[in-house]
């Protein structure tokens, strides 16, 4: 399993999680996921992959709380690197974000809707892209290993 595949299935559980939390199998409005989301989706892509998970987080307020740290020291299935408070060029969001945002820049949209439209395109197509998605983690010279050395 490539990195990006690996990604594609963290999403599309999310994604599925997401769609439980508002009873629909795709919900229509944004949902901002809980603590205890982000607790249910480790756990479901623990379940998946059915192996140890090495998280990479930066520094979003829940990835930091006192119960993500409880949860994370009571699951020895569980591993988490905290990326320093400000290192856009070691998390590959930055890279995703740089992709969507290229080419908007004379961008006059006619409102905040198209706007959202715009950029849910762009993240769309983007999550298609393996190679692309493998990039923006090469980029961050950070290695992933599908086996320990």
């Amino acid at each position: 399993m490539t990195p990006a595949m690996a990604l594609r299935l963290v999403y599309l559980i999310f994604l599925r999680l997401v769609g439980l939390l508002a009873g629909a199998a795709r919900p229509s409005k944004r949902i901002k996921p809980s603590k205890a989301d982000y607790m249910r989706l480790l756990c479901a892509v623990h379940a998946e992959l059915r192996a140890p998970l090495i998280l990479v987080w930066d520094n979003l307020n829940h990835h930091v709380s006192a119960a993500i740290r409880r949860f994370v020291d009571d699951h020895d299935w569980l591993t988490v690197v905290q990326l320093p408070s400000y290192a856009p060029e070691l998390n590959p969001a930055e890279g995703v974000w740089s992709h969507v945002k290229r080419g908007m820049g004379n961008l006059a949209a006619c409102g905040i809707d198209q706007l959202a439209g715009i950029v849910r395109s762009r993240l769309k197509s983007t999550q298609y892209r393996p190679a692309l998605i493998d990039a923006f983690v090469t980029e961050t010279g950070l290695v992933i290993q599908s086996q320990p050395p």
